[in-house]
């Protein structure tokens, strides 16, 4: 409960300085494209901000699950840790393609925007 409450407050911090990060004399040119594109660009902003962070998030929990039980399945049985560590690392590298997709949709939300045209 108490990293969640740190991890909200860490997120509530941020959202509250980007406006005025971005309100500052002499913003860059995506600063001005936001407030001259409405709330739009900030929606997709936060719609690729979330798709990154949920798929990271879970694949992070997914990743340390399968190599916590591919650990015990080497201490149990020694002799299959061959087998166990091909299986991991396939299963590793299949978790990982999940954030890379997520990454994708962040990229494809910011830079082939289907919504502002």
């Amino acid at each position: 409960m108490k990293k969640l409450t740190i991890a909200m407050i860490a997120v509530a911090s941020v959202l509250g300085v980007s406006g005025v990060a971005m309100a500052a004399e002499g913003a860059s040119n995506l600063a001005k494209f936001i407030q001259l594109g409405g709330n739009n660009l900030s929606l997709v902003a936060l719609a690729a901000g979330l798709a990154v962070g949920v798929a990271a998030c879970g694949c992070g929990i997914g990743m340390g699950t399968a190599a916590g039980n591919a650990c015990t399945g080497v201490a149990r049985n020694p002799e299959v840790s061959g087998k166990i560590t091909v299986t991991m690392i396939l299963g590793l590298a299949l978790i990982e393609s999940l954030t890379i997709y997520g990454l994708v949709i962040a990229l494809i939300l910011l830079y082939a925007n289907p919504l502002l045209g």
